[in-house]
C-alpha cells in the first residue's frame, strides 16, 4: 500500500472533501484525487462516493480511514519527536492567530524569524476562530484568555489592554457618562468601564454611531473621525504616540492574556521553540 496515497486518503476523509483538505494539507487537489483513485485501484474497492456536492466514505472507505488514522499520527509523532532533537529548526511551520495580533505584531516577528532560520517555511494565518492544531493541520495556535485544555500546552506570549481612543481634539466632558461611538456589530450595548487615576472605574456608555465587523475597520473609522472606541491597546497605541488619536483612558479590569499554544501530544520541536521565544523576545523588547 502506497503510503503516501494512505496520507492523502486520510486527509480527504478527515476534511470531508478533496478542497478543504487541499486547503489545509497545502496540497494540490489534483494530486490528492489521484491518489485516492490510484489507491483504490490498489485495493480493488471504492473508498470515496463522489457526489455533485458532497463527498461520501464507503463502508470500506470508512473502515480504513478508522484502522489507519492512528497509525499515521503515531508516525507523524514520531518525526516530531525526531525533529524535536534537531539542533537547527527546520521544516514547515503553521500559526494560527487573531487577526489584530496577525497585522499589528507578527509582521515584524515574521520576517526577523524568516531571516533566522531560513530552513524553516514559515506559514501564518490571520483569522479570529477557535483552530484545532490536530484538526487545522497547524503546530501552534495564539489565543486570547484561552480556558483550560488537556490536549493543549504553551506559554503567555504578550498582554495588552483595551483602550477608549478618540479622534484627535475630540473634547469630552469630563464627567461624560455617554459618548457617540464606534461599537463592534456583535457585541452588546453595555457600558466601558474606564479605568480611574485613583485605581476606580466609571462607566461611560456608548451610543452608536457606526457598527462594523471588524477592529481594523473600527479603528480607521476613529482615525475619520466618527466617534470614540474601544480597541485593543496594541492596535493604537503607534496611533496615540503619533498624535492622530488621543487616549481617554484604558479598560478597568486585568489585562488579557495572548498564548502561544500546541498539543501536549507531541514533543516541543526546535522550530516550534523557536518561534516562541521570538514571540515573547519581540513582545518584551
Amino acid at each position: 500500500m502506497d503510503l503516501i496515497a494512505l496520507v492523502d486518503f486520510n486527509a480527504v476523509a478527515l476534511h470531508a472533501g478533496f478542497g478543504p483538505a487541499a486547503r489545509q494539507t497545502g496540497r494540490p487537489k489534483a494530486t490528492l484525487s489521484r491518489h485516492v483513485a490510484e489507491l483504490e485501484q490498489s485495493l480493488g474497492v471504492r473508498l470515496i462516493e463522489r457526489g455533485a456536492r458532497t463527498l461520501r466514505l464507503t463502508e470500506e472507505g470508512r473502515a480504513l480511514h478508522e484502522r489507519t488514522r492512528g497509525l499515521l499520527a503515531e508516525i507523524d509523532d514520531a518525526g516530531a519527536a525526531l525533529a524535536a532533537r534537531a539542533p537547527v529548526p527546520r521544516g514547515r511551520l503553521r500559526v494560527s492567530a487573531p487577526i489584530v495580533f496577525a497585522h499589528v505584531k507578527l509582521p515584524g516577528v515574521a520576517a526577523r524569524f524568516a531571516r533566522a532560520y531560513p530552513q524553516v517555511e514559515l506559514e501564518i494565518v490571520a483569522e479570529d476562530r477557535v483552530a484545532d492544531p490536530a484538526q487545522d493541520g497547524y503546530d501552534l495556535v495564539i489565543r486570547v484568555n484561552p480556558g483550560a485544555d488537556g490536549l493543549l500546552v504553551g506559554r503567555c506570549v504578550a498582554t495588552d489592554r483595551r483602550a477608549l481612543v478618540a479622534p484627535r481634539g475630540f473634547v469630552a466632558e469630563p464627567d461624560a457618562v455617554t459618548l457617540p461611538a464606534v461599537v463592534l456589530a456583535r457585541t452588546a450595548h453595555e457600558a466601558w468601564r474606564i479605568e480611574q487615576p485613583d485605581g476606580g472605574a466609571r462607566a461611560i456608555t456608548p451610543e452608536p454611531v457606526l457598527r462594523l465587523s471588524s477592529l481594523l475597520m473600527a479603528r480607521e473609522a476613529v482615525l475619520q473621525g466618527v466617534g470614540a472606541a474601544l480597541l485593543p491597546g496594541m492596535l493604537v497605541e503607534a496611533d496615540v504616540a503619533a498624535g492622530r488619536l488621543d487616549l481617554l483612558g484604558y479598560e478597568a479590569g486585568a489585562p488579557v492574556e495572548l498564548w502561544a499554544l500546541y498539543s501536549s501530544r507531541r514533543l516541543l520541536s526546535a522550530k516550534v521553540r523557536a518561534f516562541i521565544d521570538m514571540l515573547k523576545a519581540g513582545h518584551d523588547a
